[in-house]
């Protein structure tokens, strides 16, 4: 999966996924869709960010919830 609007740099808020060219990590949108706050609230808050970026943010965080940890044989 490609996403084109999150970056992770580690001279960018520690290397968290942000918003690309922000310092909006995907965390702060997605706990502030979790307290109940709407799409058009958080891009209030956030004037720099489109919608798009917030729908990616989502998908980033379903696309990472699936991922899977597989033990290694030594």
């Amino acid at each position: 999966m490609r996403f084109d609007r999150i970056a992770a740099d580690p001279a960018v808020m520690a290397g968290k996924p942000c918003i690309k060219g922000t310092r909006v990590t995907v965390g702060t949108i997605l706990g502030q869709l979790g307290a109940g706050r709407s799409t058009d609230q958080v891009l209030n808050d956030f004037p720099y960010i489109q919608k798009e970026d917030i729908l990616q943010a989502l998908m980033y965080a379903a696309y990472r919830s699936e991922e899977q940890e597989v033990a290694l044989g030594v």
